[in-house]
């Protein structure tokens, strides 16, 4: 599962990582990404700008947008099955960009760490996305991240985490590719390129979002 990220880079930074146009009035640095906030993506509808959808997939299909609290993630390995995913897959896709993610680990309480890059680079994780129109007639557009099994460092914290592209597939992501070929890229990203370490449950909420809640605790 991934239930909350960061993604909190400079505009210019974001534009030369992932050669988008960054739009800063709209654009801001979320330390805690939660479910139900609309969020940055990289979409292969519109691959050269950074857009804004609601993360918790809500389907073209959908009678109310509450769906979405539980379409957060999918996953992977079955995700060309399900009725909610298999169509964003095959035509819907997007890119996740990301500083960071958290994970709580049960240990006798629930701790919550930060997991990022060795490097403590920008990284995308895998998504997709859908639009459903409201009884008003306006279009959301919304998002979930694919998660996949652990690495190495992620076993001893979580059961699952997200799919994390290499910069080399994240073009071939956006790209109109075979299910098998898309398939082959839902893989645990190498545990050696990632570190983590333990964070204050300041985290635990969504209220809070500032740098204060990457700061590690012993």
């Amino acid at each position: 599962m991934c239930g909350r990220y960061s993604f909190a880079a400079m505009d210019e930074l974001i534009e030369e990582r992932f050669g988008v146009r960054v739009r800063t009035a709209i654009y801001k640095a979320r330390y805690n990404c939660a479910p139900g906030q609309e969020l940055a993506v990289i979409s292969n509808l519109n691959p050269e700008t950074l857009s804004f959808y609601h993360w918790g997939l809500i389907p073209s299909w959908a009678k109310e947008k509450s769906i979405g609290y539980r379409l957060i993630n999918a996953r992977s390995e079955t995700i060309t099955e399900k009725p909610s995913y298999k169509s964003a897959f095959r035509g819907r896709r997007c890119l996740v960009p990301a500083d960071s993610f958290f994970e709580w680990k049960k240990d006798g309480d629930k701790n919550p760490y930060r997991i990022l890059m060795k490097d403590e680079k920008l990284f995308s994780m895998a998504g997709i996305w859908d639009h459903w129109t409201t009884p008003d007639g306006e279009i959301i557009h919304s998002f979930s991240i694919l998660t996949t099994s652990p690495n190495e460092l992620l076993s001893g914290i979580h059961d699952r985490m997200p799919v994390i592209l290499g910069r080399a597939d994240e073009k071939r992501w956006l790209s109109p590719l075979s299910d098998s070929e898309l398939m082959s890229m839902l893989k645990p990203y190498p545990p050696e390129k990632m570190k983590a370490y333990k964070i204050s449950k300041l985290v635990n909420s969504p209220k809070n979002d500032s740098a204060e809640i990457l700061i590690p605790v012993s």
